[in-house]
Order: structure tokens, then sequence, then C-alpha cells
């Protein structure tokens, strides 16, 4: 028998039970760290902003911002809310301490104990100024936050030196320490200003200082990210097995390379939804630098001079050229996005419109700094610049929506605050979530060949950047603003702001799509562009009503469309100069559409009066410039560049459902449902009322349409005329305050001629239905255009007819002549009882005064006795007037507001051949009219809220002979069961 061998026994391959990589355990301490510090200050700020900015010397508003200390530790439930979220950090702590000590080991060097040691004495000092806060032993909290900086100096040195030389994150951790310990400086002197020297608002400067060191001290271990993804924690069923992946026992190389590639081509889900929010925040900020500017030529009535701030847009990029600037803000892009949203978001708390404005140039500094270094760096990844080029598309059209939700206002920008419907400590949280988690720009290995491009022109390149900036913020930044430029009045025979809006959206969604998962060379077609956007273009500018809609709609989608063309076509030119040129092509653009309509305030004015067709076809033809480019270098590509993904359009495509779903539930909330009902039905008379509202912000630059809305109440108006309204347009913020008046007090409202159409603006809001309306813009041979509604009023039955009115400036004499003789036509040609609200620039009894109150008009004056009037004038025929006054603006705008209250003429009294005894000023006391007519009693003496009764004591009401008040009532009702 032969003998058989004996085998040894094969060790059976061990079951991998869970890996998991270990940077992990670093991105879990960021985010724990950081939201320990930024959920107490979020709620901190929420519940007791004035109690943590009070310090033992100044509170606010001299101090306005909270320290380190008092947010953590000062109050109840924030500082619990902290020291839970802060207990949850010891865990990633002791491991990323314990991981960098095994990462960065070297054998023969003190150097990683002294890390481990310091390390863990760190830990347990920070633990000391968490739990024992100043309030509770200011001493021991000094010591053990003084131990905890003293012990950062080793930790920092170590682990820097330690890291491989030349590395990213070695730099990285370089630049971090020494922003760090250089931070300290400023936080000293400023502390010195607050406590020697009593410096009101130094402790709040110093709090920035001391925020920044919390920042950059999170920031420096968060470069452990990086570090630790050569290491996987691998668990088997012998334990826990640590694992380099440049070892035997990681995976496959091929597999690990493969996967990298993959990674690096495109942002991964969350990186992406980052670059969304980084984007809402940058057009937050851009698109309210000139809004904050138009306040002051409102004031100035003329240039001045805080208009320069807006060359920082083309400015900024020039600030890249410096080699060390640029590298490192492209080194740590985070940095430019915190400081835009801490000075462009962060603006409303400053209380002076000086400095506010001041404020937000530095965030919109910062904001274009941070966009051309993402380009820059981006700009050899074809499909992640693609991804973030849509994400900017994405982020305007973010801004967009809750633009609709919030009545056309951002609730984010620096003229919104708690008041007035602002929620700015969101914007902030969200804004600095977004740039601490600011995705890596940086190139790595890419399975994607990277393709010179050659050829096309810097100047077309640059045009097209410029153009484009200037089409989408002016006509997209709002769903509402293209739906003005078609609106008609009523009958409505088109998309209201509400109507409109889904249209609006619906074409941006649909043209992120296509612009995704579409070849360009569809998009890059001349027929395309010529047929698509210049046809679309034409009939929005040439149409009205549905089908000058269906232009805006198209010309929408082609702006969407061609994002990535526009924007691939500027890759290989140096971004800083080509982004200073392009901004300041697109700041050009910008001024001449503001000289449209403001050319008799400005030099050289009258050069582009009422040409928006010029703006429009000029910003259309800087596109195709740049589209032209991306063709000549098409042409020129040594290879083919692909960059749509798959990927992509799942990631957009997510969060696109998201914005539509939301925008369908808004359209739902605001579209009205229900017939408006006057505010005094029983009384059977109607309220008018006359104010201009300096395009609704008020003297200390805040939106002011919430007070608007409260005073309008307050004083029980039915029918009012609002002048300079017209706000959709790039400098007044493409908002439109009337929506948010209409929609809270439940009132019909007539915008007037649109954006497109020149003027300041006129609207009409009624809480009786408008059955039909006019637009009219009056003769203005020199001065600004005169616009005018002429609306018909269904008025308990009884067709009414009201005009709202603006005249040209006191220095256009034969503009305000000619524009009386207009309006006395439109009211000579009525045959129904009329009011006009209006805006005249004469003195009562002077002038063109006898133009508007005349036998050809068979207008009266609602009280000619009263001489202090200027501007504001209430006329009217052929009703009985009740009452008249004039209320007190406070600081909403520089005019006031005058309201009268009349009542219908009954049947018997449009018989008589006698109506003279109408139009009469016999004042009766007001204790002789029912209660039903008398003005509010909320309004005397001192008023609500700076607002009272002025000029007279008291509202003016006034009698007639064969008119007795109390007996109206009793007829009309009479009457209505006769007919």
């Amino acid at each position: 028998m032969s003998e058989k061998k004996s085998v040894a026994p094969v060790a059976a391959p061990k079951k991998e039970l869970f890996r998991i990589n270990a940077s992990y355990i670093a991105i879990l301490h960021t985010i724990t760290a950081n939201s320990a510090f930024f959920a107490a200050l979020v709620v901190g700020t929420w519940l007791h902003y004035h109690k943590i900015v009070q310090n033992a010397s100044y509170g606010y508003p001299d101090e306005w911002f909270p320290s380190v200390s008092a947010t953590i530790g000062d109050r109840y439930p924030e500082r619990s809310i902290f020291q839970v979220l802060i207990a949850l950090t010891s865990g990633p702590r002791f491991l990323l301490i314990t991981f960098n000590f095994i990462r960065l080991y070297k054998k023969g060097s003190l150097l990683p104990y002294i890390a481990l040691v310091s390390g863990i004495i760190r830990t347990f000092t920070c633990g000391g100024w968490v739990y024992i806060t100043s309030t509770d032993d200011h001493d021991w909290h000094d010591i053990f936050m003084i131990s905890y900086i003293l012990l950062t100096i080793p930790w920092t040195v170590c682990i820097t030196l330690l890291s491989d030389k030349g590395s990213f994150e070695r730099k990285g951790r370089f630049y971090t320490s020494t922003t760090f310990f250089s931070t300290i400086v400023p936080l000293i002197y400023w502390f010195i200003q607050h406590k020697v020297h009593v410096v009101p608002g130094a402790y709040s400067i110093y709090a920035y200082f001391e925020w920044a060191l919390i920042i950059l001290d999170v920031g420096f271990d968060a470069w452990s990210i990086v570090d630790f993804k050569s290491i996987d924690i691998a668990i088997n069923a012998d334990g826990i097995e640590l694992s380099s992946l440049s070892s035997k026992t990681a995976k496959p190389v091929a597999a690990v390379n493969a996967k990298a590639k993959k990674e690096v081509e495109e942002f991964s889900d969350l990186e992406f939804i980052f670059n969304v929010v980084n984007s809402t925040i940058f057009w937050t900020i851009m698109t309210s630098l000139f809004l904050c500017v138009w306040y002051f030529p409102l004031w100035h009535m003329g240039i001045s001079g805080y208009e320069a701030v807006i060359l920082t847009l083309f400015i900024s990029p020039i600030l890249l050229i410096v080699p060390f600037f640029r590298n490192f803000i492209s080194n740590y892009p985070f940095i430019s996005k915190v400081l835009a949203v801490i000075f462009g978001i962060g603006a409303y708390k400053v209380p002076n419109p000086e400095d506010r404005l001041l404020t937000i140039t530095a965030g919109t500094t910062f904001a274009v700094i941070s966009l051309v270094v993402d380009v820059w760096a981006l700009s050899d990844q074809p499909k992640k610049f693609n991804s973030y080029i849509i994400s900017i598309l994405i982020g305007l059209l973010t801004t967009s929506v809750f633009k609709f939700s919030n009545y056309s206002n951002n609730p984010i920008w620096p003229i919104m605050n708690k008041e007035n419907g602002g929620y700015n400590e969101i914007g902030i949280f969200i804004g600095l979530l977004g740039a601490l988690f600011t995705p890596s720009l940086h190139s790595a290995a890419s399975s994607t060949p990277i393709v010179k491009r050659t050829g096309g022109s810097f100047f077309l390149a640059a045009l097209g950047l410029g153009g484009y900036f200037f089409s989408i913020q002016s006509y997209l930044s709002d769903s509402a603003t293209l739906a003005l430029w078609t609106w008609e009045g009523y009958p409505i025979r088109g998309p209201t702001p509400v109507s409109g809006a889904l249209f609006n959206l619906g074409a941006i969604i649909i043209g992120l799509i296509a612009a995704i998962a579409l070849p360009p060379k569809l998009f890059s077609n001349p027929f395309y562009n010529a047929i698509v956007g210049g046809g679309s273009a034409f009939v929005l500018y040439a149409y009205r009503g549905w089908l000058g809609y269906a232009g805006a709609t198209g010309y929408t989608f082609y702006l969407v469309s061609i994002a990535p063309l526009i924007w691939q076509s500027s890759i290989g030119y140096n971004p800083s100069l080509l982004f200073s040129f392009g901004l300041f092509i697109h700041v050009i653009i910008c001024l001449s559409s503001v000289w449209i309509v403001a050319y008799a305030f400005v030099p050289g004015g009258p050069l582009l009066r009422e040409r928006t067709d010029i703006v429009l076809s000029v910003s259309f033809a800087s596109i195709l410039a740049g589209v032209w480019n991306y063709n000549l270098r098409s042409k020129n590509d040594t290879a083919k560049i692909e960059f749509r993904s798959k990927k992509l359009l799942r990631q957009a495509l997510t969060i696109l459902t998201v914005l539509l779903a939301f925008s369908v539930s808004i359209f739902f909330r605001r579209y009205p449902t229900s017939p408006f009902k006057p505010t005094n039905p029983d009384s059977r008379s109607f309220t008018t009322g006359i104010w201009c509202v300096h395009f609704g912000l008020d003297n200390d630059m805040w939106s002011s349409e919430t007070r608007m809305r409260d005073l309008i109440k307050d004083a029980e108006i039915d029918i009012i005329g609002l002048l300079e309204s017209d706000t959709q347009r790039l400098i007044g913020g493409n908002r439109d305050f009337t929506q948010k008046i209409a929609e809270d007090l439940g009132m019909y409202v007539d915008y007037g001629p649109g954006p497109n159409q020149h003027t300041w603006g006129a609207a009409l809001l009624s809480k009786f239905p408008i059955i039909s309306s006019t637009h009219h813009l009056l003769p203005s041979p020199v001065g600004e255009l005169a616009p005018a509604i002429h609306a018909t009023l269904n008025i308990y039955g009884e067709l009414v007819d009201v005009v709202v009115f603006h005249s040209g400036q006191e220095e256009d004499v034969e503009d305000r002549r000619l524009q009386s003789l207009g309006i006395q036509e439109i009211m000579g040609n009525s045959t129904r009882p009329l009011v006009l609200l209006s805006y005249l620039v004469t003195k009562p009894l002077e002038g063109n005064y006898n133009t508007y109150v005349s036998e050809k008009s068979r207008m009266y004056d609602i009280d000619n006795t009263d001489w202090d009037r200027w501007c504001e004038y209430i006329l009217f025929r052929e009703l009985k007037k009740v009452a008249y006054a004039r209320i007190s603006r406070s600081t909403i705008t520089d005019t006031e507001l005058q309201v009268a209250k009349f009542k219908l003429l009954s049947q018997r009294e449009k018989n008589e051949n006698d109506q003279s005894f109408l139009y009469g000023n016999n004042y009766v006391d007001e204790q002789s009219i029912p209660e039903n007519l008398r003005m509010p009693s909320l309004l005397r003496g001192d008023g609500v809220r700076g607002h009272r009764y002025h000029v007279f004591d008291e509202p003016r009401y006034f009698a007639q002979e064969k008119w007795q008040l109390h007996n109206d009532e009793h007829n009309d009702s009479n009457e209505k069961e006769q007919n």
C-alpha cells in the first residue's frame, strides 16, 4: 500500500464584517464640533439676541454680535444644546488624536508623542472651559481657555511638521495654523479697546475674531479628512484590522484607482448640494448690491457718489492677479465664502444705510472673488466645471423660488429684518454651513482626458459672459418680472405674478434638464440661437398678454439652456482678466438698463431714453458672441470634450423636483380663491387713498411694504393709488411690494405700466372688483414719463372710475402742462362718477391745478381750503364726500398718506338738477356723523407707530344742504329693495 501524504490545511479567508475609511472619523469630528458652536449661535441669536450681545458696558445697538462665551454659556437652552453636542464630539476627538498618531508616526522622532500628549491634555482643557462657563467661575474658565490656546501651539506645530512634505494637507495645515495665531493679535487689540478704553462696538468686533478662532481651530483638524483617506478600518471575525490603501492587504490598486478617478470626475451628491447652497448665497448678495445702491440716488434725487461701489464687481477679480492671494484663496476656498456670508448676508446688522452699503460691497467683493477662484480651479475638469455651472443656475432658481414664497422679497437680503419678514439668521447659518463644507475643487487623477482649448477670442468670451450675467440677473431672478413686462390691466389677458410664476420656474427647470441631457451642438446651432433666442426675445418685446409671455417663457428657456456653452467658452483664458472685463460689460449694460428710465437724472441720459430695445438687443448680441466663441474653440479642440453626465442629471433632478413641489405648494397657498370684501360694507361707503411710497424702501433702507400694509389697514382704506411703485427692474431688486400688501389685505391689484414702459410706476389696489383698466403714458417731451391708470370699479353694484396718476418733475414745466391736459381729457371723456388719486406737483388754486379742476374735467377738489399741499391731491365728481384727512408717514417714506371717504349718490340725488351742493366745504362735527362713517380713531392724538392725523387736528367731515347723512342708510336700503 502506498503511503498517503499529509496535506497542511489551508487557512480559510477571514470573513470581513465591516469596512470604513478613517477619513469619516475626521468628517464626524468636523460636523459635531461645528454644529455644537453654530447651533448654539443660531438658537441664542433667535431666542436671546439682545441678552447675549449685552456686556458690562454696552448693549444693542452699540453691540451687535455675541461672543463665544456668551453664546455657549449664558442662557438656556443654547448652553445645553452646545454641551450635548460638544460631548458627542469627544468620541471622534479622541479617535482623531489616536489616528493622527498612527498615520503620522515616525520612528525615532519625539514629535508624534508630543502631539499625542498635547492633544489629549488639550481635549481635557477644552472640557474645562466648555463645562465651567465664565458665568460659573470666570477665573477657572479663563485658566482652561488660556491653557487650551497654549497647548494648541505644540499640537499644530507637531501635526504640521509630521505631515508629508509637499502634500496638500501640509500646506493646508500650515496656512490654517498661521492664520489662527495671526488672528490672536487683532483679538487682543479689540479686547483692550473693549476692556480698557470702553469703546462701543469693540466687543462685537472682538467676537468676530473669537469666532474666527473657532472656525480655524476646527478647520485645522479637518485636514485630517484628506490625511486619513489612506487608512481603512476593517472588522472581521478576529477583531479590528487597520490597513493602508497602498499595502497588500488593501483592495486591489486598480480598483481603488478606478474608484478615485470616477469620484474626482464629478461632485458627490453632498458636494453638489453645498455648491447649490453657495450659489444661492452668491445670487442673494449680487442682487442686493444694486438694490441698496438705488436707495442713495433716490434720496439725493440724482447721482450721490455711492454708485461707485458697483465698480467693485469688475475690480474684485483683478486682485487675483497677485499669486499669493490667488493661491491662498484657492487653497482655502471656504474663507472667501465665509467672508461673503458674514459681510453680504450679515450686513443687515448694520443699522446705518451708508455703513450697510459698504458692508454689502465687501460681501460682494468676496462673493465675486470666490466665484472666479472656483472657475479657475475647475477649468481643467470638464465634468466638475459643468456641474458647477448647473449649480450656479439652480442657485439662481432657488432665490427666485424663495422670493415667490416671500412675495418677491428675498428673505435674507440686507433690507430685511425680523420686523418686515426677514429670515437673516437662518440665511447666515445655512450660508456658513455651505461655506465651511465647500467641496474641494482641486484637480486630481482623472480618467477624462483634459483637452486644451485653443482659438476663439478673449473679447468674445468676455462679451458673452457679461451679457449672460446681465440677462439672467435682470430677467430670471424673480418669477414675476417678465409677467409684468406683458401685463395690460383688466380684464386680465395674460399672467399675473402668481399665475405666471409656475410657467417661469418651469421654463428654468426644463431649460436646466435640457442643458444637462441634450448635446451641446444643438444649442450652439445658429438656427437655434436665431429662432429660439432671437425670436422669443422679439415676441417678449413686441407683444403683451399671453402671446408676449409665451415669448418670455421661450427666452427664459433659451437663457438657461445655453449656460454650459457660455461658461465653457471661457475656459483657457486668464479668469481674473476675463471676469474683470466680462463684469465690466455686465455693469455697463446694467447702467444702461437704469438710464432708459432715469434719463432725466444722469449725464447722457437722453441717449438711452426709453430704449429697452437697445438694452435687450445688446445683451442678446453679447450672448451670441459667447456662443460664437464656443463654436470657434470647439473646432480647434484636439479631442472631444464630453461634459454631460447621468449623475449630474440625477443630482439636478432631485433638487429641481423639490423646488418644483415647493413652488406648486406656494402657488396654491397664494392663489386667491374667494372675492374680496370692502372694509365697512354696512356703511355703503368707501375710503380712498394716495401715497408716494418711494420704491418700497423706508428712510433707513429697510423694505417697507409690511409697514405700508399696516398703515393702509389701520386707515381702513378700500382703494389706494401707490406711486413710485415699479421695482421689477434690476435697480429695484426685481421685486414687487404690491403683492404683499394686496394679498394680506385682500385687494385686487393693477400693477400699472410694466418695467419695460420706462416709468417709475403707478399701481392701483382695490377691495372692489376692477372691471376694466387702461394704462397711459402722458406726454413728456423733456422729463420723465408720467404713468396713469384709468380703471373702472364695481362699487356696491355701481360702476365708478378711478384714475391714478403721477405727473412729471417741477423742473419740466411744459411736460407738466401737457400732462395736465392729457389727464383732463381722460377725466372729461369719462361718463361715470370718478376719483382722481394723484401726484400733481402744483399749488392749490394755481397754474395747472385749474386744468385738473375745471369745467372740462368736471372734477372738484376734496378740500380746496387745504393750502398746504404740493404733490398729492384727491379730486372727485358725482360722489358724496364724507371725510378727508392727511396721515403722517413716520419713516416709511418722504410723503404723507392722504385719504378721503365717499358715498355713492342715491337715485334721488342723481336726479337733482342742481348738484353743486355736493362739492362745497361745509364742515361738521364728528359727533353728527354716524359711527360707521367716521375715520378710524386709532390715528387720533399721538396715533400708532408714528402715524397720526396731522395738518388738521382731526379728520374733516363734510355736510351739504339737502343731504342728511343719518337718513342715507335708510334711503339706500329702500332704493335697493325697489330696484
